[in-house]
């Protein structure tokens, strides 16, 4: 049986047109961006392509994005970026149990420069309460940043109601999307954000290439110094190869998303529907209803999931625990939702893509009652 991949939340195959798009700025058009020369023209003209395609796709101008090296980097300047410019302000981050590490890693760093961050609990679901939001701004506040889906369970947060409060008090509000663009909508107009993460190798695109959209206006201090690229927003000489990449990957979400959607939660259904059949003991975590299509977290009472893993005989997954000898590692989205320690303890994180089959999530559910059975 030939490997089946249901990692996709983290990290997709490179879609072939992408790989396609990408190969002329591998093999021929090697010119600088910056050079005023045709080498140069050439490169520009593609980074400057890359950049609409992805302003398209977010219903944004092409001078509000701004090309990284990653959803990591993104998350960073947007939250380092908004406490170095508006410290004068106040030094207050409003952010949630669940996010990321590149979020919840940059508000520990700063807090021990001197800022303060409120970390909003979620609930059983794994979703942050609106209201708890605008019980924690204060005066000083500066920044709210909570994630559009989140990578483990999929839930999707409320951020259009966060959006709003967070526009009455002044506050400006950042949401990571790595894991919702490409399978559902994401418009910034839409959301009400005013700074939104992207990591390319999250949808279709290369590892190494990211971008964060920033609201006309929005000031940020600079996290990378150097000469005047990307508008004067990131030095350093652009990414050409990949920029294109990521383009093209925009581009095709832009034209098939709602094919993208359907696709996706048709396979995460059938899998779902399959582990329901099979095990009288399965809990699916997170939101039942508002949660990303492809995403399945699924515990098994009484389960370790590193034995299911080391089980399985060609299934590719993600465990949401780690079991040693002595104690029970659960991620901080489980810890964060209350998931029990009988169910925690044994959970894996299936995510289908675009290129998931019907006969890949048979097989794959025929290896997983063998891996369960095993442990």
């Amino acid at each position: 049986m030939d490997p089946i991949y249901l990692d996709y939340n983290a990290t997709t195959p490179i879609d072939p047109q992408v790989a396609d798009a990408m190969l002329p700025y591998i093999r021929e058009h090697f010119g600088n961006p910056s050079s005023s020369h045709a080498f140069g023209v050439t490169a520009r003209e593609a980074v400057d392509k890359g950049r609409r395609q992805l302003a398209e796709m977010l219903g944004c101008g092409a001078d509000e994005v701004v090309f990284t090296s990653g959803g990591t980097e993104s998350n960073n300047y947007a939250i380092k970026g908004v406490v170095g410019a508006y410290r004068d302000k106040g030094n207050h981050i409003i952010t949630s149990a669940v996010e990321h590490p590149a979020v919840l890693e940059v508000c520990s760093y700063l807090e021990q420069q001197g800022c303060r961050v409120t970390y909003l609990p979620v609930d059983e679901f794994g979703m942050v309460d609106p209201q708890q939001v605008e019980s924690a701004i204060t005066p000083e506040t500066i920044l709210v940043s909570i994630m559009h889906a989140n990578n483990e369970v999929g839930t999707i947060e409320p951020i259009e109601k966060i959006a709003e409060i967070a526009g009455r008090y002044g506050v400006l509000l950042h949401a990571d999307c790595a894991q919702s663009v490409g399978k559902i909508p994401v418009n910034v107009d839409d959301l009400g954000v005013d700074l939104l993460s992207i990591a390319g190798h999250k949808l279709y695109a290369p590892k190494g290439i990211g971008a964060l959209y920033v609201r006309s206006g929005v000031r940020l201090e600079k996290l990378i110094h150097g000469a005047n690229h990307e508008m004067g927003w990131r030095a350093g000489t652009e990414n050409v190869i990949e920029v294109v990449g990521l383009g093209e990957a925009c581009e095709l979400i832009n034209r098939n998303l709602p094919r993208y959607h359907q696709h996706m939660r048709t396979m995460r259904d059938r899998l779902e529907s399959g582990l329901g059949e099979r095990f009288s003991a399965v809990k699916i975590n997170g939101h039942p209803e508002k949660r990303l299509p492809n995403t399945t977290s699924a515990s098994f009472k009484g389960m370790e999931a590193d034995s299911v893993l080391s089980r399985l005989g060609y299934v590719a997954a993600s465990a949401g625990a780690a079991c040693h000898s002595d104690h029970v590692e659960l991620s901080s989205v489980l810890e964060a939702m209350h998931v029990p320690l009988e169910y925690a303890m044994g959970t894996i994180r299936f995510s289908v893509g675009r290129f998931t089959t019907e006969e890949e999530i048979d097989h794959a559910l025929e290896d997983i009652v063998q891996a369960v059975a095993g442990t």
